[in-house]
C-alpha cells in the first residue's frame, strides 16, 4: 500500500497528470465528493447543510506555495469576504477558517505572511470566529509555528496544527500543550523523507496517541483530526481518563469522508468539526486525500472514464 501512496503523492506535483485530471469529463464528479465547489457561495451552501444537523465546520480556501503577489492578495481578499459572509449569515459561532501560510505570501516571505495572517485574524475577531493555521510539509514547520506564536500575542485563540508522522512533533506538542491552546492533531498527508517522518503506520498511530495524551494532560483545546475508527475509540477513552468534558475538545473529519460517523459522534454530544475545502486549486488537495486512502483511487478512476 505504501508504494501506491507514494505514487499518488508524486502525482500531486506532476503538471501533466494535473492537466489530464482537470480536463477529464468525469473528474468533477469525484472532486465534488471532497471539495465544496470553487466559490465562496458554493462553500457557504455546503456549510449550511453541515451546521443544520449540529456539526461545525472550518473552511479552507485552497492554494499553497504562492510565487505570484496578485494570487496571495486574492487569497487574502477571499478570506475577508468569506468572514464577512459568515458574520452576515450568523454562521460565525459554528464556522471558522483554516489558512495555509504559503498561500498568503510570496516565496516564503515570513513578514508578508505574518501581515496577511494578521488581517485575516483581525477580521475573524470582528465577526466572532477563529482561525487555524494549517501545517504543510516539514520544510515549513518552523516558520508556521513562529507565525502562530506571533499571532497568538494578539489573538490567543489562533489554532496550531501538528502532524504525528513527523519525528519532531512530540517535542512541538510539549510547547503547545497549555490551557486554552487550540491545537489540531492530525497524522500528516505529505510525502516526507524517513529521516524526518515515521514511515510505519503503527509508529504514526503511537505518536498520535502520545501527542493526544500530552494535549489532554496539559489542558489544551485538542482538535483530533482523524477518520480512523480505532483512534477515535482510543481518544474517547483517553478523554474520559483525563476527566475532559465534552466541548473541551473536538473531533475533526474531512468533508466527504465518513459523514455518518460525523453525525453519530455529534448526536452523542461530541463536538464535530468538518474540514471543508473550496476553490479552484483543488488538485493537490485531492491527490493527498487519495493517498490517505488509496482505495478511493478506484472510485476516482471510474469517474474519470465514465463520461470520457
Amino acid at each position: 500500500m505504501e508504494p501506491l501512496r507514494s505514487l499518488i503523492l508524486a502525482a500531486a506535483d506532476n503538471d501533466v497528470i494535473r492537466r489530464v485530471v482537470a480536463t477529464a469529463p468525469g473528474s468533477r464528479q469525484i472532486v465534488a465528493r471532497f471539495v465544496a465547489g470553487e466559490s465562496v457561495a458554493d462553500a457557504l451552501e455546503v456549510v449550511h447543510t453541515i451546521t443544520a444537523d449540529g456539526r461545525r465546520a472550518t473552511l479552507d480556501y485552497l492554494g499553497e506555495y504562492t510565487s505570484d503577489p496578485e494570487l496571495a492578495e486574492r487569497t487574502v481578499r477571499t478570506y475577508l469576504r468569506l468572514l464577512d459572509e459568515l458574520a452576515e449569515r450568523r454562521l460565525a459561532e459554528s464556522v471558522e477558517v483554516s489558512v495555509k501560510l504559503s498561500a498568503l505570501t510570496v516565496d516564503g516571505d515570513e513578514v508578508l505572511a505574518s501581515r496577511n495572517l494578521g488581517l485575516i485574524c483581525e477580521a475573524a475577531a470582528d465577526c466572532g470566529t477563529t482561525v487555524t493555521v494549517d501545517m504543510e510539509d516539514h520544510t515549513t514547520t518552523d516558520a508556521t509555528l513562529r507565525a502562530v506564536r506571533k499571532a497568538r500575542r494578539t489573538w490567543p485563540w489562533v489554532g496550531a496544527v501538528v502532524q504525528s508522522y513527523l519525528r519532531r512533533t512530540e517535542s512541538d506538542v510539549a510547547t503547545l500543550a497549555y490551557e486554552g491552546s487550540r491545537v489540531r492533531l492530525c497524522k500528516g498527508a505529505y510525502a516526507e523523507p524517513a529521516e524526518v517522518a515515521f514511515t510505519d503506520a503503527h509508529a504514526v498511530d503511537l505518536s498520535y496517541v502520545r501527542c493526544a495524551n500530552s494535549l489532554l494532560a496539559g489542558g489544551a483545546y485538542a482538535m483530533f483530526a482523524t477518520h480512523d475508527p480505532r483512534l477515535v475509540n482510543v481518544l474517547r477513552q483517553r478523554t474520559r481518563w483525563y476527566g475532559r468534558r465534552q466541548g473541551s475538545y473536538e473531533y475533526q473529519m474531512l468533508y466527504g469522508i465518513r459523514p455518518d460517523e460525523q453525525r453519530r459522534l455529534a448526536a452523542e454530544g461530541e463536538t464535530v468539526r468538518v474540514y471543508v475545502p473550496f476553490g479552484e486549486h483543488w488538485y493537490g488537495y485531492l491527490m493527498r486525500r487519495l493517498a490517505e486512502r488509496p482505495a478511493n483511487l478506484a472510485l476516482f478512476l471510474r469517474a474519470l472514464v465514465s463520461r470520457s
